[in-house]
């Protein structure tokens, strides 16, 4: 193997060398449902957030409202709200003129089935592991939530009697 493909291939690897704990913090509950952002999704898979919704639209079909969704403005402005800095909002230009898409974990699969790049492929596995890994700590946990929000309303409801 010659010193160009032996840096390529480092290069290729450095490109998909996502953890399953990076991609598990770019997962959202939205409706429900464990989803991507579109501009994380882009980011992953090295695309742009443009040519990432110009698949979905020349696609739609392939896209039902469970594999992929347009969040609504108080979505968006409720994610902004959790996070001091937004992956919603870009550097230039004063931000989205679009509202954003949401993948789910079915969604993120046909999406990497669509797009022509061994890239997308390649982190299409750590993206699937991480949405695994997601609802295993869901289901492990629920009982936890659970308790945690009946004590939150509860001591909601003892402070403004």
């Amino acid at each position: 193997m010659d010193n160009n493909t032996n840096t390529n291939a480092k290069e290729e690897k450095s490109l998909v060398n996502y953890s399953v704990e990076e991609i598990e913090n770019l997962i959202y509950t939205i409706r429900g449902k464990q989803v991507m952002l579109d501009s994380d999704v882009a980011m992953l898979y090295h695309y742009s957030t443009k040519r990432i919704n110009e698949t979905v639209r020349r696609n739609i079909e392939r896209f039902p409202e469970n594999f992929c969704f347009k969040l609504t403005e108080i979505e968006v402005e409720n994610l902004r709200s959790q996070f001091a800095t937004s992956s919603l909002e870009k550097q230039n230009y004063g931000g989205r003129r679009y509202l954003s898409y949401v993948f789910t974990e079915q969604g993120i699969a046909m999406l990497s089935g669509l797009l022509k790049n061994d890239i997308a492929v390649k982190v299409s596995i750590n993206i699937m592991n991480a949405f695994v890994s997601m609802r295993k700590f869901l289901l492990n946990n629920g009982l936890i939530f659970i308790l945690f929000k009946y004590i939150l309303r509860s001591q909601f409801v003892t402070l403004y009697k």
